[in-house]
């Protein structure tokens, strides 16, 4: 057994003081025990919270973070599809040890800022000639190796990739992508759950790269005879070219036909779905759905901005993720999801709940949405019988340090930064060391590495 004395743990009816933390040989806690008698100077002087959940990776795009920001200035539009042919460069080029040394750093990363779990969707899955490994998923166990060594939860997605577009063949650049069939698909699946074997903090979720990427039989065939008790995931309406294309193929919008198609219920996991009409809006919220938000990807893509005000209305539930990793900063990620929708609507109450608690909030729909989208239906933020995975903020910041009780989440959600992370444990073991992750000299060689034989920097 193992003990963690913290200045105060938020739970979801508010925050507990002078909280004493038992856990057991796995990380699971064993105990709560506010206001502990055994509260003294060997406490950890810091704020828990729960473990922020990224619900939306691409590990591999980490080594192009920043690249794509030099233009071209000749009346050439730079959007979406432009940033696309420079990912397709890179996603040619990585080979399996590349993969694990770069998801490695960007796992601990994640870890540095706060994130305990993270939700893989993964769709680079063959050589670099479009054949299958012999190990079906060899780059996914790659994924699993480096969340292992880097000490955080993966949900692995492999990826169902089948086309070029909207009844279109596979391009060049997507052949490490392809499975052919659903039947492709689901050996795929089975042999990435085999390599989520090798690592208690690993499990497995199914995913569809978008609309464009799969043709709408099979889409509705995963949907209807793939996996039942697992999440699904989906890239849906993130382009207007990409709605535009599904009205053309389809004569529908995407949203409006996965609604109109596939029975949707909670377990789906829709990515971005930035191009909504209120109709497609109100539906996704009534079926129980829920919509994975990645603003800083989205901004750096020029995506748009998701219609927020009114999906909360209707008691839509959301998550977020990081995506293209851009940004890494659960914070940044909720207040620049917060501050958009103030843009838009000249109101500052866009994440008050019923309390009013803008902070509060946030931290509840990020990580409870964020948990079902990696099988996880746990609503309290510390549980017993639950692993004990927290991100821990510094006790002794002056706004936190002075804050009432019931301006704390607010404090920390719309004025700290990394540098007041002190800590991040996960599975009850403290993964964080001074600001850094305990594994960061290794990690960052071999990512330094890494970097300079893949020379895309």
């Amino acid at each position: 057994m193992k003990s963690f004395l913290l200045k105060k743990i938020l739970q979801n009816d508010g925050w507990l003081d002078a909280v004493k933390i038992d856990v057991d040989d796995v990380g699971s806690i064993i105990r709560i025990e506010p206001n502990s008698l055994q509260y003294d100077s060997s406490a950890i002087n810091g704020y828990a919270i729960p473990g922020f959940q990224n619900a939306h990776s691409h590990a591999f795009q980490y080594a192009m973070a920043g690249l794509a920001e030099v233009h071209e200035t000749l009346n050439k539009s730079d959007n979406f599809w432009s940033w696309r042919e420079a990912m397709y460069r890179l996603a040619l080029s990585v080979n399996p040890d590349q993969m694990e040394a770069i998801a490695t750093q960007l796992y601990c990363e994640m870890v540095r800022h706060g994130y305990t779990n993270v939700a893989e969707f993964h769709y680079i899955h063959h050589d670099k000639n479009g054949n299958p490994y012999n190990n079906l998923a060899e780059m996914g166990s790659r994924m699993v190796a480096a969340a292992k060594t880097a000490g955080i939860n993966i949900t692995l997605i492999p990826i169902f990739y089948q086309k070029g577009g909207f009844g279109k063949d596979p391009l060049e650049g997507q052949k490490r992508f392809i499975s052919s069939t659903t039947d492709d698909y689901l050996k795929l699946i089975e042999s990435s759950e085999k390599a989520c074997t090798y690592y208690s903090g690993a499990n497995i979720a199914v995913g569809i790269h978008s609309m464009r990427g799969v043709s709408a039989k099979d889409i509705i065939e995963l949907a209807d005879c793939g996996p039942q008790n697992i999440p699904f995931h989906i890239h849906i309406a993130e382009q207007l070219k990409e709605i535009e294309d599904c009205m053309s193929y389809l004569s529908r919008r995407p949203v409006e036909w996965l609604l109109d198609n596939i029975d949707v219920t909670d377990r789906f996991h829709l990515v971005h779905a930035t191009h909504l009409t209120s109709q497609e809006t109100i539906g996704i919220a009534k079926s129980g759905a829920n919509v994975i938000l990645c603003p800083s990807t989205e901004g750096n893509l020029g995506d748009g901005i998701f219609p927020l005000i009114e999906y909360q209305k209707h008691q839509g539930t959301w998550s977020i993720g990081t995506d293209s990793h851009i940004g890494i900063n659960p914070l940044e990620e909720l207040r620049l999801l917060d501050y958009g929708q103030r843009l838009i609507s000249h109101q500052r109450d866009t994440f008050s709940n019923q309390n009013g608690d803008s902070g509060k909030h946030a931290i509840e729909m990020a990580t409870i949405g964020g948990r079902k989208a990696m099988n996880n239906k746990s609503r309290d933020f510390f549980k017993v019988g639950e692993p004990f995975n927290a991100a821990i903020f510094d006790g002794n910041s002056p706004l936190l340090l002075t804050a009432k009780n019931k301006n704390l989440s607010s404090s920390i959600l719309y004025t700290s930064n990394v540098s007041h992370q002190s800590g991040t444990i996960v599975n009850g073991s403290m993964k964080t060391e001074n600001g850094k992750h305990k594994l960061h000299r290794k990690t960052q060689d071999s990512f330094i590495k890494t970097l300079r034989e893949l020379g895309n920097r």
